[in-house]
């Protein structure tokens, strides 16, 4: 292969006038044997371009990624696809280390890229010889190949990171060489402190760390050497940074590698701490490693964790990372006591100098406040960024140590009370005070000698807030409201007081954080006090039209959610402004869609599922005022228009959701045409959305029957669906979705003239029934179209299936179809199914010419009736389950509940104990409890219906078909029109199974004569 004609190829993709043709080329030479191996050596050359190096990289990043691993052909075809062939692959296993060694930053990242994928694929099996290739780089003494060879290594602990331990084998033989020497490595760089090796030091802690942090594998590294590795760590924790690390601007600090070392560091010890060092709190396999763990690292760990919180207090930089590590792992120290009681001495002031301080309004939040409001709102609404902020952290362990330790809780209220009794305080330290009392709340709410003192808590120190000329006051404010919410408030006026504050600050406040902090409180209140309910009632219409001016300008999803709380709430008032509010969010949701940073944002993804959520709640609301749903129709189809129109396949779920709440009363003509537009999709690329367009296309079916059967298209859509489905490999759920709604179909249909639909119906359903079917839902469901077909005309079945031929079987198609049935009658479930089965099988036994294939299995048929019969009468009989545990454990509302731990004692001590008592409950009551999940289990598998049933049919409807009647009836016509074929039927029948059909015949009796005239 010629390098060069590649070399000018790969320089053309870089000129926006050569790309095209450059591209082709590339495409025409990629398959032709040596292409990759060349692109590698261009990729080593140092005498190429950089740029053209840089471009060889991306593209066998991409070959790799696509055509590394064998692959075969696709069903019906005898072309094999394309794939590296091996000689090629043989010389990039040969050389690609080597790579990553020597090329620059950009490229090596391109590189570990595609050696993360031969891995993957090629390791143990074809490529044993990494490991000896990666020990001799990593044991020579010129430390120039030190820090690629750990970047491969890397990239082989990672693609083993979430095996399970059993699948890990080949890694862990690999790391029986590696660790003792990466490990002697760590040792012998620790002191320096050159950029060089802090980074071989960051790299071998990201390979440790991808070892331990979802299995620890014991057998490769026992007691001994775990003590050698904490000592490191705590070593690296310890360690000062450089003097000259300060002169960096303060925002870039965390992205040194000194830092980064120490991150990396804490990460791997408070990972060990959480999953395996955490006694009470591990697997089995983790117990002796989890005592040993705490009794000789932790406390160690601990100390200087504590300095390093002391250095921060001190006002000396620590990063927000490794100070929201230290948190955490100083919140996992809490549970136990030897950690806790080093820890008691300084969790004063811990509370009151680091965590108060983390907890306050800070210089970077003003920054953020006043240049971009709207960012400010994501970064505080974000749970994932929120998740490594320090402030996450500190309210994590104060309210943990306030929860499990009984100091904490009296001395943070002590404090933050005396910040609010100053008079002349620092606004920012009153902001700190009710951000520690908002994260406290659950706890206060619990304890009564607090909850009690609440109520004027909030009329003392937060009413007056809500009014306060510094913004962020007012939002803290807020947000104390919202965490309270579920007070019990003894005067009504301080309740009507605060809910008349917050409507306040969301109707006339004009800095949007506190507007979005108050629609969020107003929200909460409404929900758990009646009387802010009433309150609100007469502001509604204001409400919502601000919420939605909320939403339009901020795209913040939580406020979609709080106006689908306030729609359920205020259903009556909110119908005579649903048009205006779904007009709103219709306009909201195409700007999302239409933004240009719609495709990057994964946020506005979530805002647009967050709007069509809500327009779909004001539908299921507005379901009873047909006026009102007419007018959102005409929103909505723009709406599903749109999502259909670019496509959108992530909202076909919400979109079909929104046109199924359009077809629940009426079908309009729009509607109608609808059901077209979603044929198309369907047959370029919606199988996978089958059963989530059911609903609306049952709605066709049963809604305006009339109408379906007007336009033979609409009934040809509908069985053209349902046949690609059961045609297609779609899957044994959207196929026995498929199935149903054929059997839909033909029961609302009966009586109607559609014959010939019947044999279709049945074809399609007998021929998936032959191909073989796994699970017993789809094999009763396809069987359940054919018995439907047999209730809606017996004679027009039985010639349908006399005429019906599959390849492949010698059986006739009748007595394929009739000794299945029989077989499956236990696997019909829910009321429906057995309901159809019973009727079937009654009009099986009455058929005036019987098919041959009957006289064989006449003894099974009644047995089977009285089997279904039995099963429904389960499903039928009210359930009165004693469970006095229930009452037993349900403690007054007003009682404190009480979490906390001595401090000599271990939070996981107090589990073990529970555990160790539970064996001493008597013998009758251990058997109670089995009883009970007994039943539970009898609740869950016969009492639930199938979830096919949600789709009604005529037969389920009050005046639909009565089982009892209509078996009753058709046995007593068999008994006096044939009673040889009779004496057939029930000549099998013990004793038990006749009285159970004289106990048939008496409830058909007593429901014919209750029956309501003209039923």
């Amino acid at each position: 292969m010629d390098p060069n004609r590649i070399i000018q190829a790969l320089k053309g993709t870089i000129d926006p006038n050569l790309r095209i043709a450059a591209e082709n080329e590339l495409n025409q030479s990629y398959k032709i044997i040596n292409f990759a191996p060349t692109l590698l050596q261009i990729i080593m050359s140092e005498q190429v371009e950089f740029p053209v190096r840089q471009a060889a990289a991306i593209y066998l990043k991409n070959m790799v990624s696509q055509y590394w691993q064998d692959r075969e052909p696709c069903l019906g075809e005898v072309v094999f696809p394309f794939n590296i062939h091996e000689n090629d692959r043989q010389q990039i296993r040969d050389h690609i280390l080597e790579g990553i060694i020597h090329s620059p930053e950009s490229i090596r990242a391109q590189l570990t890229m595609c050696l993360r994928s031969i891995i993957k694929h090629d390791f143990p099996g074809r490529w044993t010889a990494i490991v000896d290739k990666l020990s001799m780089y990593l044991q020579s003494q010129n430390g120039g190949s030190w820090y690629g060879s750990l970047l491969a290594l890397y990239q082989l602990v990672k693609t083993y990171e979430y095996r399970k331990a059993e699948e890990r084998e080949p890694l862990l033989a690999a790391m029986q060489i590696f660790l003792p020497r990466i490990q002697q490595l760590l040792n012998q760089l620790l002191a320096d402190a050159a950029i060089f090796s802090v980074l071989i030091q960051k790299q071998i802690l990201k390979i440790f760390y991808a070892l331990v942090q979802y299995s620890l594998p014991l057998q490769l590294i026992n007691n001994t050497l775990m003590t050698q590795w904490m000592e490191i760590l705590r070593a690296i924790i310890d360690r000062d940074v450089p003097a000259e690390t300060l002169e960096v601007d303060e925002d870039d600090r965390p992205e040194l590698a000194w830092w980064k070392c120490k991150k990396w560091a804490l990460h791997i010890i408070t990972r060990l701490f959480e999953r395996y060092g955490s006694p009470g709190n591990v697997t089995k396999e983790y117990y002796e490693f989890a005592d040993f763990f705490l009794k000789t690292y932790a406390m160690g760990i601990q100390q200087v964790l504590l300095k390093v919180m002391d250095q921060h207090r001190q006002k000396q930089y620590v990063t927000p990372r490794v100070l929201q590590q230290c948190l955490n792992y100083l919140n996992q120290g809490l549970s136990h006591s030897l950690t806790w009681k080093q820890m008691k001495p300084h969790m004063q002031t811990i509370c009151q100098e680091v965590i108060f301080p983390l907890m306050c309004y800070k210089d970077e939040d003003e920054k953020l406040w006043l240049e971009d409001p709207y960012e400010y709102i994501r970064m505080k609404f974000n749970l994932y960024d929120d998740q490594a902020l320090p402030a996450t952290a500190a309210q994590g362990v104060l309210y943990k140590a306030a929860r499990k330790r009984k100091e904490v809780l009296p001395q943070m209220m002590a404090f933050c009370h005396q910040i609010l009794m100053d008079p002349s305080p620092d606004p920012r330290n009153k902001d700190g005070a009710l951000h520690c009392i908002g994260a406290l709340a659950d706890l206060l709410l619990k304890k009564r000698m607090y909850r009690e003192q609440m109520e004027l808590m909030l009329q003392n120190y937060v009413f007056p807030l809500l009014n306060s000329p510094m913004g962020y006051l007012r939002a803290r404010s807020c947000w104390v409201l919202h965490c309270f919410s579920p007070l019990r408030f003894h005067d009504e006026l301080v309740l009507t007081n605060a809910v008349e504050l917050v409507r306040q600050d969301l109707i006339d406040d004009k800095e949007m954080p506190v507007k979005v902090e108050a629609a969020m409180a107003l929200q909460t209140l409404i929900s758990n006090q009646e009387q802010a309910k009433l309150y609100i009632r007469p502001h509604i219409r204001p409400v919502m039209q601000e919420l939605l001016h909320v939403v339009k300008e901020t795209e913040n999803d939580d406020l979609t959610n709080v106006i689908q709380k306030m729609i359920c709430e205020y259903n009556q008032e909110v119908a005579n402004i649903a048009v205006d509010m779904t007009q709103n969010l219709s306009e909201i949701f195409i700007r999302v869609l239409q933004s240009e940073e719609y495709e990057e944002n994964e946020d506005k993804t979530v805002m647009a599922l967050g709007i069509l959520s809500t327009i779909d709640t004001i539908l299921t609301v507005m379901e009873d005022h047909k006026e009102i749903t007419q007018q959102l129709e005409g929103i909505c189809l723009q709406v599903i228009g749109l999502v259909l129109q670019k496509p959108i396949i992530e909202f076909y779920e919400e979109i079909l959701s929104l046109a199924f709440g359009l077809t629940c009363q009426t079908i309009s003509p729009q509607m109608w045409q609808l059901l077209g537009v979603l044929y198309e999709v369907f047959q370029h690329d919606c199988y996978d959305y089958f059963t989530d367009m059911m609903p609306l296309l049952h709605n066709y079916v049963t809604v305006d029957t009339d109408m379906l059967l007007a336009n033979p298209k609409h009934l040809e859509i509908i069985y053209n669906m349902c046949k690609k489905v059961l045609t297609i490999d779609a899957g044994e759920d959207a196929e026995s979705h498929a199935a149903k709604l054929l059997e839909v179909v033909i029961l609302q249909c009966r009586g109607r003239g559609i014959d010939q639909c019947i044999p279709l119906f049945v074809e399609v359903v007998l021929e998936r029934l032959m191909r073989g079917v796994k699970s017993s839902e789809l094999r009763t469901m396809c069987l359940q179209v054919a018995i439907a077909a047999l209730y809606y005309n017996p004679d027009l079945l039985i010639h349908t299936l006399e005429n019906m031929h599959f390849q492949h079987s010698p059986q006739p198609i009748i007595a394929l179809f009739i000794n299945q049935w029989m077989n499956d009658t236990e696997f019909f479930l829910g009321l429906h199914d057995r309901k159809m089965c019973i009727i079937g099988l009654s009009v099986l036994m009455e058929l005036p010419i019987r098919p041959a294939v009957l006289e064989g299995v006449s003894a099974q048929i009644v047995p089977s009736i009285l089997l279904l019969f039995l099963a429904l009468k389960h499903l039928n009989t009210p359930r009165l389950v004693n469970k006095p545990n229930l009452v037993a454990n349900a403690g007054a509302l007003d009682e404190d509940q009480n979490e906390e731990i001595p401090s000599d004692e271990d939070e996981v001590t107090e589990n073990r104990n529970a555990m160790q008592q539970q064996p001493t409950m008597s013998t009758s009551s251990a058997a109670e409890e089995e009883d009970n999940d007994d039943e539970d289990d009898w609740d869950n598998d016969c009492f639930e219906g199938t979830p096919l049933e949600e789709y009604s049919t005529p037969l389920d409807y009050d005046n639909g078909e009565d089982e009892y009647q209509f078996f009753a009836s058709a046995l007593l016509r068999v008994q006096n029109t044939d009673a040889a074929w009779y004496q057939c039927l029930i000549a099998s029948l013990s004793d038990d199974q006749k009285k159970q059909l004289q106990e048939i015949y008496s409830i058909s009796q007593q429901k014919g004569s209750t029956a309501p005239k003209g039923q």
